[in-house]
């Protein structure tokens, strides 16, 4: 089978990570008989030198016209001025937005051979197993109004958390789903004594549950989640939230599996399941780190992790995304790692080492 992915590497480390994903996924189409066709476009910081915008209308259709998209990391101090009428993330929320890619599903499992790479005790986080689904179209970062003016009492600025009944149904939606196919339980994560939008999440995610009888719905206040996340985080199976409230509860949960450097992400246009295939761009939940970019450092295994859910969610190739998952298992459990989680007694690889290596095990 043929498929076509669209790579955006990005700025920093994204390069690093990628062409380790791609090396990975060129050694699963060998295996199996697939041929995976490249094609290449710039987002973030690097589309802003070159092109004045930080996601060209080029690229985005280079991107519809694809299977999936594999993306690397966007941002970096170069453009970080908070003046600047372009910001590398602004192609980050334009692709989500165009592409329609509203369900951003993050797993978050601790290897057991990785327990000691985390500044929990290994009791806390011996049981995670998580996966957090993050509303992506909507909420703070999209709202409107959305701007900043200056009065005679000085400087201002507004955000908006805006939602409809159908964003807060889709996504949900995709919680129950998730969970069906996990341990059947799901919390939906809200601030509602406080937000009018959270109430109305929990309204419908309440209403939303007589549809799904066999999963198991509880609802928890976010700050309370976030405690939970270090006193128990075995807790949980599926959780699902709104933007900004799953964008910081997912960087706190990758401290439970070790390292950012360990978790994908899946950013899908429909709901998973099955046998239903979902347009999809999987990227891992770092940053672009600038200070390590081609130092050989940055590890692969969240972009490479993320390809292995590009082969299942958009390709429909699940034998395959098990097997690198297995390559990665294998090469982890050879004692190899990269210096974000690296131990005593363990072999440091750098990343393309680290891509190499997984490859080796396909």
């Amino acid at each position: 089978m043929k498929f076509n992915i669209a790579v955006l590497p990005g700025d920093g480390v994204g390069p690093d990570v990628t062409n380790e994903a791609q090396r990975v996924l060129l050694a699963v189409g060998r295996r199996f008989g697939h041929q995976f066709n490249f094609q290449n476009g710039l987002i973030g910081g690097v589309s802003i030198d070159k092109y004045g915008e930080a996601l060209t209308s080029e690229t985005l259709e280079m991107c519809r016209s694809c299977d999936a998209v594999l993306l690397g990391a966007v941002g970096g101090p170069k453009w970080d001025d908070p003046n600047a009428a372009v910001r590398p993330e602004d192609g980050l929320l334009a692709i989500r937005k165009e592409l329609g890619l509203f369900a951003n599903l993050r797993p978050v499992k601790m290897l057991s051979m990785l327990e000691n790479s985390t500044s929990l005790k290994p009791e806390v986080v011996r049981n995670v197993d998580m996966m957090v689904i993050r509303e992506l179209t909507g909420g703070l970062y999209f709202g409107k109004p959305k701007r900043r003016w200056s009065n005679s009492r000085g400087r201002r600025a507004i955000d908006s958390m805006y939602y409809t009944e159908g964003e807060i149904d889709r996504i949900v939606r995709v919680g129950f789903e998730v969970a069906q196919s996990r341990r059947r339980k799901l919390t939906s994560v809200d601030k509602a004594n406080v937000l009018e939008s959270s109430r109305l999440w929990r309204q419908i995610a309440t209403e939303i549950a007589a549809d799904y009888p066999q999963v198991k719905l509880d609802h928890m206040l976010v700050d309370a989640c976030a405690m939970r996340f270090i006193q128990n985080p075995g807790y949980f199976d599926v959780i699902v939230t709104e933007n900004t409230f799953g964008d910081i509860l997912t960087d706190e949960a990758s401290m439970l599996a070790g390292s950012m450097g360990m978790l994908p992400s899946a950013s899908l246009s429909g709901i998973p399941g099955g046998k239903r295939r979902a347009f999809g761009l999987y990227e891992p939940i770092h940053g672009s780190a600038p200070d390590i970019a081609g130092m050989n450092i940055a590890n692969p295994i969240a972009t490479i992790k993320s390809a292995a859910m590009m082969l299942h969610y958009s390709l429909g190739l699940n034998n395959e995304a098990d097997t690198l998952e297995n390559a990665v298992l294998r090469a982890l459990n050879d004692g190899y790692r990269t210096k974000d989680i690296m131990s005593d007694g363990m072999k440091q690889a750098g990343t393309a080492e680290m891509g190499k290596l997984i490859e080796e095990r396909i």
